[in-house]
C-alpha cells in the first residue's frame, strides 16, 4: 500500500474524531428534541382549535325542527378571531346539509365511536390545519373548524434556531478549546520531533521532554532506552574494532617479520625453523580472534542473558579436567578445593564456564614457578553469607599490585609484558566483562607472601530446592 504523501497532522485528526461524533450526537439529539417540541406543540395549537369548534358546537339549537347557530357573524369572529391564523367553519348535519359557515369546508365523519378526529385540509388552494368534532344533542351535528399553518410554521422555525444556535455556538467554543488542548498536550512531541531532527548520528545521549501524558513519558522512555541500546552497540562495536587493531598488530607484524627472515636465508633448515615460528604466532593469532570474537559477543550479550541457578562445583570440576592433560604437559599441578558440596550460583552457565576458561588459560600461560620450583594452579570455591566466592591462584611471578588493574585493560603491554613475558591478551578483559553482566564482583591480588596472583570472582549465592540439588 503506498503511504499518503501528505498525511493529516495528529492535531486536527484528533479534533476531528472528536468534533464530528460529537457533532452528529449533538445534530441528533437536536433534531429529536425538535421533534418532541414539535409534537407538543402541534397538539397545543390541535386542542385550541378543538376549543374553538367545541364552543361554536355549544352555541347549536333546534329550531323550527332544524338546527341553526345561535351565534351572529360578529359574535363568530369575535370567537374565532387570531392575529396570525385566518380561521374558517362549517356546522353541517349528517346527511351534509350546511347549518352554518363555509360550504366547501368538509372532513370525513368521525369514526364511529369516536368524537372528533384532526385532519390536514385544502380550501381554495389553501393547506389548513382542521378538526371535525361530531355531537349527537340536541341532534346530530357535525361541527368542522380550520385555520391557517403561519403560527404553526413560525413556532417551529423559531423553535430550531433557537435550539440550534446555542448548540451551534457551544460546539464552537468546544471546538476551539478542544484544539488549544490538543495542540497542548501534542506540544511534548512536536518538540521530541525537533529534538531528534536536530540529532547528528553520533549524539545518542538521553533525550529531555517536558512531558504532561503518561503516554508521552512512556514515549521518551521507550526511546531513550532504544539510543542507550544503540550507544552500548555502537560503543561494542567500536570497542571490537580497537581491539581488533590493537590485538592483532603484535602477531601480524611478527609473522611478517619472520617470512621475510625466511625469504632471507638459504638453509632449508632455517626455512624449516621459520615455519614452525610462523605456526606458532599464526596459532596465538587465531587465539586473539577468538578471544576478540567471544569480547564482541559479551558485549552485546546483556539481552539475552540467562540468569538461573548454577552447580558451581560441577563447572569447576569440569573445567579442571578439561584442562589437566595441558597443565600435565606444562607440568603444572592443577588442582580445585571446595568442590566436595554442592553449590549453587545465580549466574549464566556459558559465562561462568568463559570465565573459568580463560582464567584456567591465563594461570597456565603466565603462572609458571620460578626455576627449580613445582609450579601450581589451584581453583577454590569457598561459600560466604549471601556469596560465593570463585577463585584461580598460581605461584608465579605475580605482579605488582599498581599494575594489577592494568591486567583488566586489552592487550597489556608494557612493563606488564615484560613481567608476564608476553601481551596479556584479551582474558581478563572477557572475565571482567562477564562478570559485569552476571552482576558479580571481580577482585585482583596476590598469592601468599606476594608471590603469584589470585582472580576472585565473587557470586550472588542462589537458593535451590533439594529436588533440584539432586537432579
Amino acid at each position: 500500500m503506498k503511504p499518503n504523501a501528505n498525511p493529516p497532522r495528529l492535531a486536527s485528526r484528533l479534533l476531528r474524531h472528536v468534533l464530528v461524533p460529537l457533532a452528529l450526537t449533538w445534530g441528533a439529539g437536536t433534531a429529536v428534541s425538535a421533534g418532541i417540541a414539535y409534537y407538543f406543540t402541534q397538539r397545543a395549537f390541535d386542542r385550541s382549535l378543538l376549543d374553538d369548534a367545541a364552543l361554536i358546537a355549544s352555541n347549536v339549537q333546534t329550531h323550527g325542527g332544524g338546527l341553526e347557530l345561535a351565534l351572529t357573524t360578529r359574535e363568530v369572529n369575535r370567537v374565532l378571531f387570531d392575529q396570525v391564523e385566518t380561521t374558517y367553519f362549517s356546522v353541517m348535519q349528517p346527511d351534509g346539509t350546511l347549518v352554518a359557515g363555509v360550504k366547501d369546508l368538509r372532513l370525513p365523519p368521525v369514526a364511529p365511536g369516536g368524537t372528533h378526529r384532526f385532519q390536514d385540509v385544502v380550501l381554495n388552494g389553501l393547506h389548513l390545519r382542521g378538526v371535525i368534532l361530531h355531537r349527537m344533542e340536541p341532534v346530530p351535528f357535525d361541527v368542522v373548524v380550520a385555520e391557517t399553518t403561519l403560527g404553526r410554521s413560525a413556532a417551529l422555525q423559531r423553535l430550531i434556531l433557537f435550539s440550534l444556535a446555542p448548540q451551534l455556538l457551544l460546539l464552537l467554543v468546544l471546538g476551539w478549546w478542544l484544539r488549544r488542548a490538543i495542540q497542548g498536550d501534542l506540544q511534548p512531541l512536536a518538540q521530541l520531533q525537533v529534538a531528534l531532527g536536530r540529532r547528528s548520528a553520533n549524539d545518542l545521549a538521553a533525550i529531555h521532554v517536558d512531558a504532561t501524558t503518561h503516554d508521552v513519558v512512556t514515549l521518551a522512555a521507550a526511546l531513550n532506552a532504544l539510543l542507550a541500546r544503540l550507544e552500548r552497540s555502537v560503543r561494542a562495536q567500536r570497542e571490537f574494532a580497537g581491539n581488533v587493531a590493537h590485538e592483532l598488530r603484535t602477531p601480524l607484524a611478527g609473522i611478517r617479520a619472520l617470512a621475510d627472515y625466511g625469504l632471507s636465508q638459504s638453509d632449508p633448515q632455517s626455512w624449516r625453523e621459520q615455519l614452525k615460528r610462523i605456526a606458532t604466532s599464526q596459532a596465538r593469532a587465531s587465539r586473539l580472534v577468538d578471544q576478540l570474537l567471544d569480547l564482541a559477543l559479551a558485549l552485546e550479550a546483556e539481552a539475552g542473558l540467562k540468569m538461573e541457578p548454577v552447580a558451581l562445583d560441577a563447572l569447576v570440576r569440569d573445567a579442571v579436567l578439561r584442562m589437566l592433560p595441558r597443565a600435565d604437559a606444562a607440568g603444572v599441578d592443577l588442582g580445585a578445593v571446595g568442590i566436595d558440596s554442592p553449590c549453587f550460583v545465580r549466574a549464566d552457565p556459558t559465562l561462568v564456564d568463559g570465565i573459568l576458561t580463560n582464567l584456567l588459560d591465563n594461570a597456565l600461560r603466565y603462572g609458571a614457578a620460578a626455576e627449580g620450583q613445582p609450579s601450581t594452579v589451584t581453583v577454590a570455591i569457598e561459600q560466604r553469607p549471601g556469596e560465593v566466592v570463585l577463585s584461580v591462584q598460581d605461584n608465579g611471578a605475580g605482579v605488582p599490585p599498581e599494575l594489577q588493574e592494568q591486567l583488566v585493560q586489552r592487550g597489556a603491554q608494557g612493563q606488564l609484558g615484560h613481567l608476564l613475558g608476553q601481551g596479556a591478551g584479551l582474558g581478563l578483559a572477557l572475565v571482567a566483562q562477564y562478570a559485569t553482566l552476571m552482576d558479580a564482583h571481580m577482585a585482583l591480588g596476590s598469592g601468599p607472601d606476594g608471590r603469584g596472583w589470585v582472580c576472585a570472582i565473587h557470586f550472588s549465592a542462589a537458593a535451590v530446592q533439594a529436588g533440584s540439588a539432586a537432579a
